[in-house]
Parts: C-alpha cells; structure tokens; sequence
C-alpha cells in the first residue's frame, strides 16, 4: 500500500478509530522508547520525554508556533520521531494539563521579561 492510499484511509477513519490507529502506531514506534514521564523536582514535575528535560507542553507549543516535527528532532537530536509521537498522544490525551503548562509557562516569560 502506497502511503497516499493510506493517508485516504485514515481520514475516513472515526475519531475513535483514529484515537486506536495512534495506539497502533506508537506501540509499534515505541518498542525501546522510553515515553513520558513525571518526576517530582524536574521540570516541575511536568510530563517530560523520559529520561529528559524537555516537558511535552514545550513541544506542543512549538508544534503550534509551527515548528515542524523534523525540525523538533534537529533542534533535540537525541529524541526520536517515537518520542514526538508519544508526547503528541499524551498531550491528546491531557489536554488541559497542556494547556495550562503553556499558559503557566508564558506567564513566566512575561514576568521575566519585564
């Protein structure tokens, strides 16, 4: 199956069934990835690829600025696409806690820039 006829698949898809295909997916892609983690005194114990300090809403932030996923793993050279892929589900799947880690976030980098 060539990839466009699968992409034609996937939009058909019911949020349900896309919701599994991710899990599909990000099991597959993350057989030795180390996931998502919350560790009390890193990163305010926000959810951070494992085994980093770069917090999930860091990365969804940057995703909605525009920052492509290739250039995410340029910028972070020893994450993989398997850790995008995880913190994209996590975030899916916590969307408040992101959200409020960003606009926690951006209140700080207003105060500290004034």
């Amino acid at each position: 199956m060539k990839f466009e006829e699968l992409e034609t698949q996937l939009l058909t898809l019911t949020p349900t069934e896309k919701a599994e295909a991710i899990q599909i997916l990000t099991q597959t892609l993350s057989s030795g990835s180390h996931g998502i983690t919350k560790t009390p005194g890193v990163c305010g114990g926000e959810a951070c690829i494992a085994k980093t300090r770069i917090p999930v809403w860091l990365l969804v932030e940057s995703r909605h600025q525009g920052i492509s996923e290739a250039q995410l793993l340029d910028d972070y050279p020893h994450i993989s696409a398997a850790d995008l892929v995880n913190a994209w589900a996590y975030a899916d799947a916590h969307p408040e806690e992101i959200v409020d880690a960003i606009e926690k976030n951006m209140i700080r980098v207003v105060c500290l820039s004034t």
